[in-house]
């Protein structure tokens, strides 16, 4: 049985005990204890059930590679499944269940696939479920979903919170092991900026259990004295419980840490979300021992010899009295000289090698352990817990020679880098025949935009398995990293062990190598699937020679371990049954995350009222206090009108539109979108982007521009400003800034990604206010009059389409003498902060002009009424600038420009495509929004012919009726013509509309001019 040991426990205080609960049952562990330690504290071996067979399940590992022991851990609005009780640290009050079974762990009907498994193999739902027809619907997919899925659905909102942090560092060590610690110390020596994570709430790995002697120092004195070495750099930032999920391109790592989930609801996010951008990257990931292949190896108590030595060394808990070693290398001996130094019981180690000669075989014979060479384990006894094993000829068939009592089994199959981090980002892996596993091959690192590598490994991620040889490769990767990362170089010696021998492991991928089908059928690969030696091997007999294929065949490796554990042993079967070399098998696609991550890391603070923040401008606020009606305009909320009481929202438009058009009208425009586009190739960047030349327009010069998408069509308009010889400020509608900030990005990062262009979005950090009207300049001179000076804004010193820097009565403003009205018109931006008292200095002083806020409603009316185009009623994702009779701000002297090979297109240049055309019911109404001409005769199925549609309407108060811009067949060529709207009220009428110029209102822009 597995106990609490009397001493020992590295990691725990036996002062503080923890009490717990699984599947109501009361248990008690220590302050340091995983989850896992706890329970098999209290002798609770079995933890869940497999997949698919049911089988009875137990821990096989002690860290994140652990494929069993899941469960629901909390309750309520706490209550998340699939929880590792190998990686969940133990807690007061903490609550979990066991899960995948019914109606008890213990006792689960579902343990009846088991004794079906011979008519469930691997890829049997390829081959049934196909007849009758209706069974499918009625009775298969029934089960098949009840069946699916490990775990139980929350019910309850999240009672936590989750957060996201930036940062940018020079060097990145993911790993908090010697071999991480080793790296930090020369990267931090170098003065790089360094951050290190490590995903438990301990540093010193693997080897402050194994032990042995670093400086001179034991290890533990090591690690401590190098922690603090490394706490009192300033360049470097340690932090524990923090696993790196993922490496992308241009050194971007997303790192996971898990904040509070050891003291739940102290008020501290529960996990944060790390997005990091670094120059190099220093993977110090270890290596995970890799299981052993025989019949019984998944009853609970058959561990991996590392496992069985942690529990023994850093929590204080014995898996078993009598634990038989198996082993085909000389690792598993550390763990059987461990035990017997708990005073715990070896009966024997089973070393797979002919020869069992090396110094720790040696050692544990001193140890009056016995040792047998060239044998096996046949078969391991017991149901939900160990009982023992029987013992034969690694070289045989699995005859047993005797069979010996135990109550537990440790196994080691040698070790495999994790390569997971090197992998994500292109890095190539190389085969080591010597130690059976694949490493990384430097000469094959992931390279960033330069061609350089910006990942290296570090220790044994490296393939370097001993303690001398892990320090050594690990403080030359950190050096190196700190160099490459722009630190200095350093010639202060890395830390130092003495060298060890060890005799050559040997691949045991069977056990025994001549093992029947039935044994076979009994040795298992991926534990939590239920995927075995025998069904690998089916695979490839049905003709899956792709280990991608087989993958997804079997379902080896497609567990929440992601295959941890089985990859390799599932590869070496595959690439024997297909009698070929293990490196020309290769190896299955390395994914982000390493291990899942919660939902609720990845969305951060984006839930509740902030999913979607509502985004408001520095004067929000005064809009809401005046009553303004408003409207969501993209993450915005806008004034759609200003109504006074007793006011319809109608009336209010109208009366904006007259009093801007008569006398001064102030909009805030601050939510329209600010983007700088800076730097050497901006010119040249900007001309691809917009179809007109930018790279031309002159300092202090405004110019509209038009940006279509790849297949052509208008996406986005605006206003350009040239601000200095590399700099360009872009305006975009409201709802297209981060929208096109994207647009932007993915140009630079994916195709033109050796241009020098930097893009930022400013549109927050500037409040905007269009000043309106035949009183605008008027209002802007005396707030320069009252505060004693500022800009010139007379119509020579600022003429149209021009901007200036400078003062504003008391603020500094950038004046743009753009209109989107057809009025005399200034759009002054100011810094966000003196958005609000801006506002409120032009409101005072406008008094005695006739100010007067409008909204948004108004500001449509006013652009229709000039026949300019809004983005979103006269574009619909099939429009492109000529239907718009835009032709003239279409380059014809730039070779390229996004959509301009698509808009050579013959669709594109189809003399019938629908074109912009005014027009104005011939009783002055107003036409419904959307509604579609109709020509002569009917379509092929008996419907009217389309000829056009309505884009905009409105009532023009200016003019006083109503006027649309519609899009309609040969429009141009059809000025003067009277067209047929049906309308679809049900009442059969048809409004008569005539086609006219667009331009409904001072057609020569005298108005905005002066």
């Amino acid at each position: 049985m597995s106990t609490r040991l009397a001493q020992g426990g590295r990691l725990i205080d036996r002062s503080k005990p923890k009490n717990f609960t699984f599947n109501g049952k009361r248990m008690k562990g220590y302050e340091g204890d995983t989850l896992a330690a706890a329970l098999l504290g209290e002798d609770q071996m079995l933890m869940g059930r497999s997949f698919k067979y049911h089988r009875p399940r137990g821990v096989v590992a002690s860290g994140a590679e652990e494929p069993n022991a899941l469960v629901n851990l909390g309750k309520g609005e706490r209550f998340e499944p699939n929880q590792r009780v190998t990686t969940t640290e133990l807690f007061d009050g903490l609550t979990c269940t066991s899960q995948n079974h019914w109606p008890s762990l213990e006792f689960d009907v579902g343990v009846v696939n088991n004794y079906a498994a011979r008519f469930l193999p691997a890829g049997f739902y390829y081959k049934t479920f196909m007849a009758p027809a209706a069974a499918w619907k009625h009775v298969f997919e029934p089960i098949i979903r009840k069946s699916a899925g490990l775990g139980q659905v929350p019910t309850e909102a999240d009672a936590d919170r989750y957060e996201h942090y930036y940062l940018h560092t020079d060097v990145v060590i993911i790993g908090g092991g010697v071999a991480g610690l080793a790296s930090a110390l020369a990267a931090g020596r170098s003065g790089a900026k360094v951050l290190v994570m490590e995903q438990t709430h301990h540093w010193g790995g693997r080897a402050a259990v194994d032990g042995g002697e670093i400086d001179g120092q034991s290890v533990d004195d090591w690690i401590d004295a190098t922690l603090a070495e490394l706490e009192g750099m300033e360049n470097v930032t340690l932090r524990t419980r923090m696993m790196a999920s993922g490496v992308y391109d241009h050194g971007y790592v997303l790192g996971y840490e898990r904040v509070a989930d050891h003291t739940p609801g102290d008020g501290r996010p529960r996990h944060r979300l790390w997005r990091i951008r670094t120059k190099q990257i220093v993977t110090a990931t270890g290596a995970i021992e890799r299981p052993l292949s025989f019949a019984g190896n998944d009853i609970p108590g058959v561990m991996l010899a590392s496992a069985v030595r942690d529990y023994v060394v850093n929590w204080g808990v014995s898996i078993g009295d009598r634990t038989v070693v198996v082993t085909n290398n000389d690792d598993g001996y550390r763990t059987a000289l461990t035990l017997k130094e708990a005073g715990l019981e070896v009966p024997v180690v089973l070393d797979a090698r002919a020869e069992a000669t090396g110094p720790l075989a040696e050692a544990a014979r001193a140890a009056g352990i016995r040792v047998e060479a060239g044998k096996a384990i046949a078969k391991v006894h017991g149901g939900k817990r160990v009982t023992g094993v029987s013992v034969c000829l690694q070289a045989g068939e699995g005859s047993a020679l005797e069979e010996i009592k135990c109550d537990a089994v440790a196994m080691s199959g040698g070790w495999s880098p994790v390569v997971h981090m090197w992998s994500h980002c292109g890095g190539k892996l190389i085969w080591d025949e010597a130690q059976a596993h694949f490493r990384p091959d430097p000469n094959r690192a992931p390279t960033s935009h330069d061609g350089e590598a910006f990942v290296v490994t570090a220790g044994t991620a490296s393939g370097a398995m001993s303690l001398a040889d892990t320090l050594e490769d690990a403080y030359a990767a950190g050096k190196a990293a700190g160099k490459a990362a722009g630190g200095k170089a350093i010639r202060k010696a890395g830390p130092k062990a003495d060298a060890e021998s060890e005799q050559p492991m040997a691949p045991v991928w069977i056990m025994p190598q001549g093992a029947g089908p039935k044994k076979r059928m009994k040795m298992w690969l991926d534990y939590q699937n239920d995927v075995k030696v025998s069904d690998v091997q089916l695979a490839a007999r049905e003709g899956y020679e792709s280990v991608e294929h087989t993958k997804r065949y079997t379902t080896l490796g497609m567990a929440t371990d992601q295959g941890k554990l089985s990859n390799i042993n599932g590869l070496a079967v595959l690439s024997d049954a297909l009698d070929q070399e293990i490196p020309t098998t290769g190896t299955t696609t390395f994914r982000p995350p390493y291990t899942p991550i919660s939902f609720g890391a990845i969305a951060g603070e984006a839930r509740h009222e902030i999913f979607q923040p509502i985004r408001r401008t520095p004067m929000h606020q005064w809009h809401e206090d005046a009553g303004a009606y408003m409207e969501p305009v993209g993450h915005w909320r806008r004034p759609y009108c200003y109504a006074k009481p007793g006011e319809t929202n109608e009336q209010a438009v109208h009366r904006e539109v007259l009093n801007t058009r008569e006398n001064l009208g102030l909009l805030d425009a601050s939510t329209l979108g600010k983007l700088i586009v800076k730097g050497p190739d901006a010119g040249k960047f900007m001309d691809m982007m917009y179809t007109n030349m930018m790279s031309n327009l002159a300092i202090g010069k405004c110019r509209y521009g038009l940006m279509c998408s790849e297949n052509g069509f208008l996406s986005d308009d605006g206003v350009v400003a040239r601000i200095d010889e590399d700099t360009w400020l872009c305006h975009t509608t409201s709802g297209g800034a981060d929208r096109i900030h994207a647009w932007m990005e993915e140009w630079l990062q994916t195709e033109w990604w050796d241009w020098k262009v930097y893009v930022a979005n400013v549109t927050e950090q500037l409040a905007q206010v269009a000043v309106v009207g035949p009183n605008a300049r008027k209002v802007l001179e005396k707030l320069n009059a009252q505060a004693g000076g500022g800009m010139d804004l007379s119509a020579e010193a600022l003429p149209f389409m021009q901007w200036a820097d400078g003062k504003i009565g008391d603020f500094d403003a950038r004046a743009y003498r753009i209109s989107f009205s057809g009025e005399l018109s200034y759009e002054i931006a100011v810094p966000a902060c003196q958005g609000r008292a801006f506002w409120d200095a032009l409101l005072e002083a406008g008094e005695e002009f006739g100010v007067m806020p409008y909204g948004t409603e108004c500001l449509h009316i006013m652009r229709a009424e000039k026949g300019f185009i809004m983005i979103g009623d006269e574009t619909d994702g099939t429009v492109i600038p000529q239907d718009l009779g835009l032709n003239w701000a279409i380059s014809k002297k730039k070779e390229d420009f996004l959509g301009k090979r698509a808009q050579e297109r013959s669709h594109m240049t189809d003399p019938e495509r629908w074109k912009l055309v005014g027009l104005e019911t011939l009783d002055g109404s107003v036409l419904p929004d959307g509604a579609y001409a109709v020509g002569e005769g009917n379509n092929v199925h008996g419907q009217r012919n389309m000829i056009g549609r309505v884009t905009s309407t409105y009532y023009s108060p200016t003019l006083k009726k109503g006027i649309a811009m519609g899009l309609v067949l040969h429009g141009p060529d059809r000025m003067g013509e009277v067209i047929d709207f049906p309308t679809v009220d049900g009442s059969n009428t048809v409004i008569k509309a005539r086609i006219c110029d667009p331009v409904f209102y001072d057609k020569e822009g005298a108005k905005q001019n002066v």
